[in-house]
């Protein structure tokens, strides 16, 4: 039986240095950006921000979010 192979989906969560690539930042203004969409976004400190809540936030398109993600 042929393997077919499984898509690996794009990541969906956002780091300080994906913030700092998209908004050339540095890392302590990347984390306080991230702190205030979380706060925005009623997340928990410890939580994620996906690049859906970033976009929105910050008014960034999430096609252009996504091109500036690392691997």
């Amino acid at each position: 039986m042929p393997v077919s192979p499984q898509k690996i989906p794009k990541r969906v969560v956002l780091y300080a240095r994906d913030v700092e690539n998209i908004t050339g930042r540095k890392e302590r203004a990347a984390r306080r950006l991230l702190q205030k969409v979380r706060e925005k976004f009623g997340i928990a400190n410890d939580g994620f921000v996906t690049v859906r809540e970033f976009s929105l936030y910050t008014g960034i398109d999430e096609d252009v979010v996504r091109e500036f993600l690392l691997d």
